[in-house]
């Protein structure tokens, strides 16, 4: 069996555009690191982009979070420089909200193969969270990981918080 290592959100928004935050690029050497460990063992990467349209702030996530962001076609919408090259040619998932509906498809889809299932990126409070617990409904017998080193928030209580629930849903943090 392999495992699957999901990127989440790894993108110019969330690192220092519209909803950048102190320490958001701090976790992309260590997720570097994990990509080329997973390169290595011959396991699958797979990637998130958050992903909106112009008319986000009718939506309801707009209302709530009234800050444009991750327009696809923008600069925000892209990957960081530094993860680009390294998720090139891995499949990605256009996201409209934060769990991805068609991740879980896939994931379940391909359950039996996958022993492990781990999550990094960005914002561990909101989409690593979400994708998470989809991932484990979709493959509930594959262990999920989140590494603590390897996910980051803008609000430090919240993202401290997040893993003691993710526990609670028999999440492997590490």
């Amino acid at each position: 069996m392999r495992r699957l290592l999901v990127v989440v959100d790894m993108q110019n928004d969330f690192v220092d555009g519209a909803l950048g935050f102190d320490g958001a690029d701090k976790i992309i050497p260590g997720i570097l690191e994990k990509i080329a460990e997973y390169e290595s063992n011959k396991d699958e990467i797979v990637y998130t982009l958050d992903t909106h349209f112009d008319g986000y702030m009718d939506t309801q996530e707009g209302k709530n979070l009234p800050v444009p962001h991750c327009i696809k076609g923008s600069e925000g919408h892209k990957l960081v420089p530094a993860l680009a090259d390294a998720l090139k040619d891995k499949k990605s998932f256009l996201k409209p909200t934060f769990g991805s509906l068609e991740l879980a498809c896939y994931i379940n889809e391909h359950a039996s193969e996958y022993s492990a299932i781990e999550l990094c990126g960005l914002v561990s409070n909101i989409c690593v969270v979400s994708n998470a617990i989809i991932a484990k409904a979709a493959a509930p017998e594959a262990e999920i990981i989140v590494d603590k080193a390897l996910t980051a928030s803008f609000d430090p209580k919240l993202g401290a918080e997040v893993f003691d629930i993710l526990s609670g849903v028999q999440v492997t943090v590490r």
